[in-house]
């Protein structure tokens, strides 16, 4: 069953849908929020992303990608908390995934190291892409700008990731 047909049902009263959509959700948007602000707070900005989700369902059009609306929803959340707190790097928890690119990194520390000297914008674009698999559009939706400008964050991001690399 598809986000969208979950969002009807769930719209209907349905709680088995509302049970299914965050079973499907709840750990990709928790891994989000601990690479942004830290394991410590991230499974408090995953439970306040759900529920700003429901709250705000009647505003959902599915004209969209659910998946941009959701991490929209987690990044808005994840700024807020990063302006009270300093950005912690990526936390190692042992719940590494399988389809997780930075679950397999071999050298955790180098790939703290390499994100740590991104600006943020390209930092955020960088584990929306590769951590989260959302397309350019979905990266535009969930940090407010547009596709090409989030796919030329990508693209930077990897350059310098590179050349640092490179000179290591």
């Amino acid at each position: 069953m598809s986000d969208d047909e979950l969002i009807n049902r769930i719209r209907q009263g349905d709680e088995t849908a509302a049970e299914e959509l965050i079973r499907r959700w709840y750990p990709p948007i928790l891994r989000y929020c601990r690479w942004r602000c830290g394991s410590v707070d991230a499974p408090d900005l995953t439970q306040e992303t759900f529920l700003r989700l429901f709250r705000s369902l009647a505003c959902y059009r599915e004209n969209g990608s659910f998946k941009g609306y959701l991490f929209s929803i987690a990044n808005r959340l994840c700024i807020d908390e990063s302006q009270r707190t300093p950005l912690y790097p990526l936390e190692d928890d042992g719940q590494a995934d399988a389809r997780d690119p930075f679950g397999q990194v071999e050298d955790r520390d180098e790939l703290r190291g390499l994100l740590a000297d991104l600006p943020p914008e390209q930092r955020e674009a960088v584990l929306l892409r590769f951590g989260q698999r959302l397309s350019y559009r979905d990266i535009a939706r969930a940090t407010g700008c547009n596709a090409r400008t989030a796919q030329s964050r990508v693209r930077y991001a990897l350059s310098a990731m590179r050349k640092r690399k490179r000179h290591e």
